[in-house]
């Protein structure tokens, strides 16, 4: 059985989403579908343990060794991703139940779960395959399920936000198809241990360059990287409120990870950051996302976009990170992936109990939450000084790895400049703090409660992951440490 742990992490989710429909009721619904998260989750972390102890597993369908036939191989890289989407989506999973009940309809709460459970499999399928064709078809699987979980919220705009994401995610993934296609002409095979070794022999051709651009934006659509970013918002903002904690939380992480898969491991360094100029486009438009998406958050007045466009503000601390080209950028990169996912998941969830007590996340319905919703508001509080660095929270831990890596290189000037738009974070978290605990309530607040147990304890399982990580790093910097090293010395 542990040989085959591999395909069970992507099977196990993507056969429970079909049996999700014979169940019937949605609670036991519920609890199928959060069962089987959990699965994933455990096997998620003996996969992670093995490849600390044994090295890369290599899992070939049917018995047909690759390039011939099709292979998951798991890295430090895959194990890693894996574990952070299974443990966030098993987390929001224990407040989905509650939460949904009040924002989709009865006769639509077992769909969701169907699509819960393939959006899941599509995700973890992209960071367990080897196969680059595969990649693009589970993206493609995981983002029809999104289209449709987005599409469930019960604001009509939801729908033409689910539609806006629909068009770009077809334009993002017909340049990805478009760059795989290139690449096979260019050597033949699409298994990813192959085509690193490939395409080495083939580093000049102008073909390669083709491909590695068109693959590129169409990741940098996925991952909405700034000038790419404008379908997240509003995808974010009008999906069911766990729905949005789950792509806030997994999403663009999944589209990262294939960023840094094709160029560590894949097309390599030296060909990544020397013969094609990414270092300095990464850092350009990485410092242009950070202040851009901050500014623009500091005037939302619908919480949840607020904190959407400050999702577009980190993507690009990470591709700020990764243009470095170090050893410490990179590391503070891998870093970021697991600690965001920490922030925007307690903070989306906490935003699923204001939703299901107010009814609205608009800053003005805000107004002395503090008092009535005292547990919900700490965690929003917390979630949002994470988002700003403060010590002791994930998000100082990130800031700090990467304005290493930026003195590294000597670039003083930019240390100062993310000092400024981490500055810039504060103002729109204290625009939250001052409407719940600085602006009378108004009476119409007066019934509102605390949000309901089954919301708050894995918010605050979230939260309180948030403050041990930001003072116990023994183990997110083990791994990121581990991680970087593989990746830079798998480099072809």
């Amino acid at each position: 059985m542990i040989a085959q742990l591999p395909i069970l992490q992507v099977i196990v989710p993507l056969v429970a989403a079909p049996l999700c429909l014979f169940i019937g009721r949605p609670k036991l619904v519920w609890l199928f579908t959060l069962v089987s998260s959990f699965m994933a989750f455990i096997i998620s972390v003996v996969l992670l343990q093995q490849v600390m102890t044994n090295g890369t597993i290599i899992y070939s369908l049917g018995g047909w060794s690759a390039p011939i036939g099709i292979e998951y191989r798991i890295d430090y890289l895959n194990a890693y991703l894996s574990l952070i989407i299974s443990a966030t989506s098993s987390i929001i999973l224990l407040a989905a139940h509650t939460s949904i009940t009040a924002e989709i309809e009865e006769s639509k709460l077992t769909l969701f779960y169907v699509l819960f459970l393939i959006c899941l499999a599509g995700m973890l399928g992209i960071v367990a395959s080897g196969d680059v064709f595969n990649v693009f078809v589970f993206l493609e699987i995981s983002a029809l399920a999104s289209y449709s979980l987005i599409a469930l919220g019960s604001d009509r705009r939801a729908l033409t936000a689910a539609l806006r994401y629909l068009l770009v995610g077809t334009v993002g993934a017909t340049f990805i198809l478009i760059g795989i296609g290139l690449m096979y002409i260019t050597t033949g095979t699409l298994n990813m241990h192959d085509l690193s070794l490939q395409l080495v022999n083939v580093a000049d051709s102008r073909t390669l360059v083709t491909a590695f651009s068109f693959f590129t934006v169409g990741v940098c659509l996925k991952l909405a990287l700034f000038p790419l970013h404008w379908w997240l918002p509003n995808a974010y903002s009008f999906a069911p409120s766990v729905v949005g904690a789950l792509l806030a939380a997994t999403a663009t992480k999944v589209a990262i990870y294939i960023l840094l898969r094709f160029i560590f491991t894949i097309f390599g360094v030296e060909f990544s950051f020397s013969i094609l100029p990414l270092q300095y486009i990464l850092v350009a438009l990485g410092l242009a996302g950070i202040f851009v998406a901050s500014i623009t958050a500091i005037y939302q007045q619908d919480v949840k976009q607020l904190f959407a466009y400050s999702s577009v503000a980190q993507v690009a601390y990470m591709m700020l990170a990764l243009g470095l080209n170090n050893t410490s950028g990179l590391v503070a990169t891998l870093l970021h992936l697991f600690n965001h996912a920490l922030m925007k998941g307690a903070l989306f969830l906490a935003l699923a109990g204001v939703m299901y007590r107010v009814g609205s996340v608009q800053l003005e319905h805000f107004s002395g939450l503090g008092q009535r919703m005292p547990w919900t508001m700490a965690a929003i509080v917390i979630g949002g000084l994470s988002l700003v660095g403060l010590p002791l929270t994930v998000g100082f831990i990130s800031k700090w790895y990467l304005l290493r890596a930026t003195l590294e290189n000597g670039w003083w000037p930019m240390a100062v400049l993310i000092l400024i738009g981490s500055l810039l974070s504060i103002v729109y978290v204290w625009r939250i703090v001052e409407a719940a605990y600085f602006t009378p309530s108004v009476e119409s607040s007066s019934n509102i409660k605390e949000a309901p147990l089954s919301i708050l304890l894995p918010t605050w399982l979230l939260v309180l992951a948030n403050l041990y990580f930001g003072t116990d790093t023994n183990f997110t910097v083990t791994i990121s440490n581990l991680t970087a090293q593989y990746l830079l010395g798998a480099s072809p």
